[in-house]
């Protein structure tokens, strides 16, 4: 007589649902969409391994570092090829107009998220030419789906706030963090796409050596480039917030952006790229148009069509003598008389509502100025006061002002 044993049914419930678990996750895996392959970018002049990662955001994870190496058959520290097109750790998939899980396969809704975002930040910052909904083309991180966690030291995976990539790669993960605007207004939020595509050059006037025009008030000095930088600042930090590239051309790696109506002068500004300002007046603008016409060049390679150069300076003239923010443009260029123009409307309806008299005395002219007519790009030349009469050191000293001017320049660019 044949012994048959008792059957557990909880025991054989428990062997068929793992045994379904198993098949369901491996018909889940070998059912995932496969990536088409890796995206592909051009070295531009001065790029490195870890420049083009920080350009998308992917330095902070060694695993991109490592992939990006093996993806190239490079060697370790090998240097790149300007203008050769390499693989970055970018696994593209297809986006199947539904869901980004059911598009590569995952579960994971923070995944999914974080890879929203990822695709979303590359749009923002001018990397896509298209949303992923649109043109179907879904880029997800290497480091996502394989080492999440961030391993790299800050200091590599971005750049000081003194020099690096850009103002745009001054973030880390995705975060929107630019350190160069100081730590109470790092954290720049996207509130629009508008100026998606855009790049600008911010440079403020005079700065290293040389401080510009220079006023008193209070017993207080106040020095053109402290206030000019301050205006810069909170302008690039507006224009990022609607989606452009900006960068601050002349830069000091302790000054963010200041609350104080007093702003104390200093010589430590330096010039993109950390180079320092030379103190004859040639070779400084030299250095400045240079290294914005580099730039340009640079994004004018990716496709970028739109492109200027926003001037910021304080006047010095009589005492007695008042005047209203006014503007110059480069003589013979219908671009850059046009852009002046187009701020000193916004400028003229913004006294008119907050002016008591409603008067504004502005003018719009033409100079032959270096940085009007040496700079590639659109270029504007604005002069904020003269920084030595009491009633126009009202428009930069209280720091609500500082800001005022910035956010009317900023809604004139947008329109």
């Amino acid at each position: 007589m044949m012994f048959t044993p008792a059957i557990n049914k909880k025991h054989l419930l428990s062997f068929f649902l793992g045994g379904m678990t198993l098949l369901f996750l491996l018909l889940n895996f070998s059912m995932r969409p496969p990536a088409q392959e890796f995206h592909k970018v051009p070295a531009l002049p001065g790029d490195g391994v870890y420049s083009i990662l920080r350009r998308y955001q992917l330095a902070g994870h060694s695993c991109n570092v490592e992939k990006f190496y093996e993806l190239n058959g490079l060697k370790n520290n090998q240097g790149l090829k300007v203008g050769k097109y390499y693989y970055v750790p970018i696994l593209i998939y297809t986006f199947n107009g539904k869901t980004i899980r059911s598009s590569i396969g995952i579960d994971n809704w923070d995944l999914a998220i974080n890879i929203q975002t990822f695709n979303e930040n590359m749009l923002s910052d001018g990397y896509r030419e298209s949303s992923f909904k649109s043109d179907k083309v879904l880029w997800v991180p290497f480091h996502l789906l394989n080492c999440p966690e961030a391993d790299v030291p800050e200091a590599i995976a971005t750049p000081t706030p003194s020099g690096g990539e850009n103002n745009l790669s001054n973030q880390s993960g995705g975060s929107r963090v630019f350190p160069i605007f100081g730590k109470k207004y790092q954290h720049v939020p996207l509130k629009s796409k508008q100026l998606r595509g855009q790049v600008f050059y911010i440079v403020t006037g005079h700065g290293g050596p040389d401080p510009g025009a220079m006023g008193k008030q209070a017993g207080n000095t106040l020095c053109e480039d402290e206030y000019a930088y301050d205006v810069g600042l909170r302008l690039c930090r507006n224009l990022i917030e609607h989606g452009a590239t900006a960068y601050m051309i002349i830069r000091d790696p302790n000054d963010g952006i200041r609350d104080a109506k007093y702003l104390k002068c200093d010589n430590d500004e330096l010039v993109w790229g950390d180079q320092k300002i030379f103190r004859q007046q040639k070779p400084r603008l030299i250095q400045r148009s240079n290294a914005i016409n580099e730039l340009f060049e640079k994004h004018k390679k990716q496709g970028v069509a739109s492109q200027k150069t926003i001037c910021i300076h304080v006047d010095s003239r009589s005492k007695s003598q008042q005047t209203d923010l006014f503007f110059y443009y480069a003589p013979g260029s219908n671009s850059s008389k046009k852009f002046a123009n187009q701020l000193h409307q916004t400028m003229k309806a913004k006294y008119a509502k907050y002016r008591k008299s409603g008067s504004y005395r502005g003018t719009v002219t033409p100079r032959d100025l270096h940085m009007l007519r040496e700079t590639i790009p659109t270029s504007v030349y604005i002069e904020l006061g003269n920084i030595r009469n009491s009633f126009d050191q009202l428009r930069i000293v209280p720091e609500s002002n500082r800001q005022a001017l910035a956010n009317w320049l900023s809604e004139g660019i947008r329109r």
